[in-house]
């Protein structure tokens, strides 16, 4: 992501953190599992347990990468846009936003069904790329158009979250009471049962559907208003302040969030707005933590080591689906593996798997192959 820093036309920070977000889906679950077999530590349990999804209201860790992910795209949003929006080139970016948002649509589909058609009633749309794509699309836009009045921003986070919490609460499905929250019987699961054509993801809900595209915005969006506060020169601003700046906002995030939890469950599958304060308030503090720690503090080893799987996230997210990286892991670390007791080969097959694809994206960023959506 370009910035406007004198010393660096990237924050590292942003890069190792989308890498660490990444972590956890290449790798990083596999490495938790290995090792809480052979230590059984509590503490290791605990984190065991975060690393699934919540069937339904309430939130682990798990549940924080995908958004995660969509408000760092909105972080790097100020950095990549504001120079052209200022030389006017609003047309141009209008047209590359949307460009952007379509191609993540297309890959997602990809993803999701292969480069075979088996007929539209047997293709699953929704996705995750899909709601990165689309939601930070119309998040971009929303700041194209106001760059030069940013306080607007404001308006429309919290103008699409009450819009959001008012479509659920008063909206059903057929045969349901109005503010109904179960699978079935919720508004945004039958939005999508009647307008998203193909499969849904649980046949009568889809966790990527199109309603809760609306809510996700918000995600995008918190991440722009972090990126214009990150923008600010050092000279206003020092480094320093700008991450107690973004750990106070998440703090207040958090306390919105679940306050809001309490008439508005926080729900991932349904994108509630609560949950949309509340991931986005792990998602300042976690941002605070990696500036404050790479960009400020100066640990930069740590933030190139993470870096090197966030400069390419969508690629290593695409391959993991169609490159067998755990062939490459088993041929080269399997023999010693065998060697080991059970659980200790467990663990070095899953240290093996992730190092292999990092090796993988750490020869690609050499080449500097990086693939740009």
């Amino acid at each position: 992501m370009e910035s406007s820093a004198p010393k660096s036309e990237r924050l590292l920070s942003l890069d190792a953190l989308r890498g660490f977000d990444l972590f956890w889906i290449i790798g990083g679950h596999g490495i938790v599992t290995a090792l809480l077999k052979i230590t059984n530590w509590g503490w290791l349990a605990v984190v065991h347990e975060q690393l699934r999804h919540v069937p339904w209201n309430g939130f682990h860790f798990e549940d924080l990468i995908f958004p995660l992910f969509l408000f760092m795209a909105g972080v790097s949003t100020p950095f990549s846009l504001t120079r052209r929006l200022s030389e006017g080139a609003r047309g141009e970016v209008c047209r590359k936003i949307v460009q952007r948002g379509l191609i993540l649509l297309v890959l997602g589909i990809v993803y999701n069904n292969g480069l075979q058609w088996k007929g539209l009633e047997n293709t699953r749309l929704a996705s995750v790329l899909a709601r990165i794509g689309l939601a930070g699309m119309f998040a971009q836009l929303i700041f194209v158009f106001n760059f030069k009045a940013p306080k607007r921003l404001w308006y429309w986070l919290v103008g699409v979250l009450l819009a959001y919490w008012a479509l659920l609460s008063f909206g059903h499905a057929p045969g349901f009471a109005a503010g109904d929250m179960t699978m079935e019987g919720n508004f945004a699961s039958y939005f999508d049962r009647v307008l998203l054509p193909g499969l849904l993801y649980k046949k009568i809900h889809d966790p990527e559907g199109l309603l809760a595209i609306l809510p996700a915005i918000g995600n995008a969006l918190l991440g722009i208003l972090a990126g214009l506060w990150l923008r600010v020169p050092e000279a206003d601003i020092s480094g320093a302040r700008k991450a107690a700046g973004l750990a106070c906002a998440g703090v207040v995030l958090l306390v919105l969030g679940g306050a809001w939890d309490f008439v508005f469950p926080i729900n991932k599958n349904l994108w509630t707005s609560s949950f949309v304060l509340w991931t986005g308030g792990w998602s300042a503090l976690l941002l605070a933590l990696f500036y404050w720690a790479i960009d400020v503090a100066g640990c930069r080893r740590f933030g190139e080591f993470f870096a090197v799987v966030g400069m390419n996230s969508v690629l290593i997210y695409l391959a993991g689906k169609f490159i067998h990286f755990d062939y490459t892991a088993q041929a080269i670390f399997g023999g010693l593996a065998k060697g080991l007791p059970e659980a200790w080969g467990a663990l070095l097959l899953a240290v093996g798997f992730f190092m292999v694809e990092w090796m993988f994206l750490w020869f690609l960023k050499r080449h500097k192959v990086f693939l740009r959506v």
